[in-house]
């Protein structure tokens, strides 16, 4: 668990700060993706594999007021922009995925709008936003398979009650242009491939592959708690392991994925309705 002095409320940095710190970390990444020491994931077919190795779907839109109905509205154009990107690509043995590096960078010459971000602890608006969304579907999809996690941010703040929450909490993928990415790689010896589509209410994804899959695996939550921290805050913290499941339905292992630790930005003493 991390600490008080670890988990502290949100810094307000001057603009300058902001802009001279997320231009570092975005010159980071763009030398990063001149590495060779990666083999960029880039193909893509519109034949499906034949093998379906995990699907989900989550919902399009959530129920709010005002301009949030029309950020998300807006969250639906910038989702089928970065499908179209993304759907149909096939992840060889020993290649990457960069969700960043192959989506691009969301703009408003691209027909990217204004979607619903969470920045520093805040609720706003910006181009783009609600990609985080995808992000989150692809990385439970991938702990559902045998591809391995290269790089994932979690959210740093728990933003909405447990109501309605399909999902154990920490198990998304926050992302954001271009240093906060979703890496994935194929120590696998079969070709993998991820399928996308925006439906009529739900952003619906799969993973594919050559093969049926070896393996069931189920996401499970330990250590739940919720504690109080010195400046008044709370924090939600976690942990996640996964348990692996033989073609009998025979548990052969459980594996620790990682922890979780998110300020929540609600009360943890209001009773649900």
């Amino acid at each position: 668990m991390k600490t008080d002095r670890q988990l502290r409320p949100p810094i307000r940095r001057s603009w300058l700060r902001l802009r001279l710190g997320k231009a570092y970390y975005a010159g980071k990444r763009y030398l990063l993706w001149c590495s060779p020491r990666f083999h960029w994931a880039k193909e893509r077919r519109t034949d499906r594999l034949p093998c379906v190795q995990f699907t989900h779907a989550t919902p399009l839109m959530r129920q709010l007021r005002g301009e949030e109905m029309e950020w998300q509205r807006n969250k639906v154009t910038n989702l089928k922009l970065a499908v179209a990107r993304l759907d149909g690509l096939v992840l060889h043995p020993g290649e990457t995925f960069s969700y960043w590096k192959l989506i691009g960078r969301p703009s408003r010459r691209k027909g990217y709008k204004e979607g619903m971000v969470l920045f520093l602890g805040r609720i706003g608006g910006d181009i783009g936003g609600g990609l985080c969304q995808l992000s989150n579907l692809i990385f439970w999809m991938t702990l559902h398979t045998p591809l391995t996690v290269v790089e994932r941010y979690r959210h740093s703040h728990d933003v909405f009650p447990d109501a309605n929450r399909t999902q154990p909490f920490g198990s998304g993928a926050t992302c954001a242009y271009p240093h906060r990415d979703l890496m994935l790689r194929n120590d696998t010896d079969q070709d993998f491939q991820l399928c996308l589509r925006v439906g009529e209410t739900h952003l619906e994804g799969a993973w594919r592959a050559m093969r049926p899959p070896l393996f069931r695996y189920e996401i499970t939550e330990r250590e739940a708690r919720i504690e109080q921290l010195s400046w008044g805050g709370y924090v939600r913290h976690n942990a996640l392991h996964r348990l692996v499941y033989g073609d009998m339905g025979q548990l052969l292992e459980e594996q620790f994925l990682f922890t979780n630790d998110a300020i929540m930005m609600y009360s943890p003493l209001l009773p649900e309705k």
